[in-house]
């Protein structure tokens, strides 16, 4: 895939991203690492389905398991991005894409029913979906980088 040229200039939105808490490395130790790259796995193929299908690459089973890795190394696994990827510095790996609040949204219902279902599987811990969510949408909010009103 190749990357895409923005049309837009890039939005900064306020806050930053400093306020946003960890997820608990309880959910780690819940899934382990396999349990990560299959959650992931499980959430890039709803996001194939999705109207933002278009700013991820052809294979998403590849894209799947870099975001796996960055959650590995997230929720206190081994540093597989860092390994594998580099730094993660994940606001500017997005600035390429326009992600505007719509898109966010869109990010967020699918990992949303992804985590529904894995929670009644009885495969993510419930006692952590709160406090996980909300460090997804602390950190999609972050992602964001093309304004409201459409102009930066």
């Amino acid at each position: 895939m190749a990357t895409p040229q923005r049309s837009k200039p890039v939005y900064v939105p306020p806050g930053g991203p400093g306020g946003v808490e960890r997820p608990s490395p309880e959910i780690y130790a819940a899934l382990g690492e396999d349990g990560v790259f299959e959650l992931l796995a499980d959430f890039y193929r709803r996001l194939g389905d999705s109207e933002i299908r278009h700013m991820f690459p052809s294979d998403l089973l590849a894209a799947s398991e870099r975001s796996a890795a960055f959650f590995v190394q997230l929720l206190g696994g081994p540093p597989l991005f860092n390994e594998r990827h580099g730094p993660p510095r994940m606001r500017a790996r997005h600035l390429p894409f326009e992600i505007d609040a719509a898109a966010r949204g869109t990010w967020l219902a699918a990992f949303r029913a992804t985590l529904d279902d894995s929670v009644e599987r009885g495969v993510f811990p419930a006692e952590h979906l709160p406090s996980f969510l909300a460090f997804l949408e602390g950190f999609s909010s972050w992602m964001v980088n093309v304004a409201p009103d459409g102009t930066s």
